[in-house]
């Protein structure tokens, strides 16, 4: 568990802001060091104030964008995969129940709210990291992930319990080729034979479900 650079107390998931001392604690990259350098263009969507530009100390060095009000930070394409494979290493197991715990314990029932792009200013998408990783953060597809102060850390637990493992694992399996049913059709029909979809029903089933939840 995180605790105060100030007073050490304990803080809460997915807060910065020490409940004991009212003291707000920089971002945990896990002992990666950090330069700050010059005042950023692009706007944190939460602040709505200049962002500052920061390289994090790796082989090849990262700038990203950090908000000095809130702490939160902007990742170009990629970048964020990459502060993963640099601030977490020698996992190699998954550990479901690991994961099932930090979700619920970081887990706030937070209104939902769409966000603007630090560089485009258009709303961004809300999309869930990875598999079961419990972290739903904004993108844009063209300029970046936005993470709010406390989700960065929420994701290197993530992976450190094998979440990053699960998703690679999990996308693997869609990419498998469907198994197929054989149908032949009626000797009187003389049709040649069919070749269905046996998830085609279940599929469409499954759909019809989930689509009455948004009626």
């Amino acid at each position: 568990m995180a605790r105060c650079t100030s007073c050490s107390a304990p803080l809460l998931a997915n807060s910065n802001i020490c409940r004991y001392c009212g003291i707000r604690n920089d971002i945990d990259l896990h002992a990666q060091n950090y330069t700050s350098l010059n005042q950023s263009e692009r706007i944190c969507p939460e602040c709505d104030t200049a962002m500052h530009t920061i390289e994090l100390a790796m082989p090849t060095p990262l700038h990203v964008e950090r908000c000095e009000r809130c702490f939160g930070i902007f990742f170009d394409p990629g970048e964020i995969q990459i502060l993963l494979e640099n601030s977490v290493s020698g996992v190699f197991d998954i550990n479901k129940s690991l994961m099932r715990t930090i979700n619920k314990e970081r887990f706030q029932n937070k209104s939902v709210k769409y966000v603007k792009c630090p560089d485009c200013r258009v709303l961004m998408n809300r999309v869930n990291f990875g598999h079961r990783s419990g972290v739903v953060i904004d993108q844009c597809k063209k300029h970046g992930i936005w993470l709010e102060s406390g989700e960065i850390i929420h994701l290197l637990e993530w992976k450190k319990a094998g979440g990053q493992m699960l998703h690679k694992q999990h996308s693997a399996s869609k990419q498998e080729p469907p198994l197929r049913n054989y149908r032949q059709s009626t000797a009187q029909s003389q049709d040649p034979v069919v070749f269905t979809n046996a998830s085609d029903d279940l599929f469409d089933s499954l759909t019809s479900v989930v689509m009455s939840l948004f009626k």
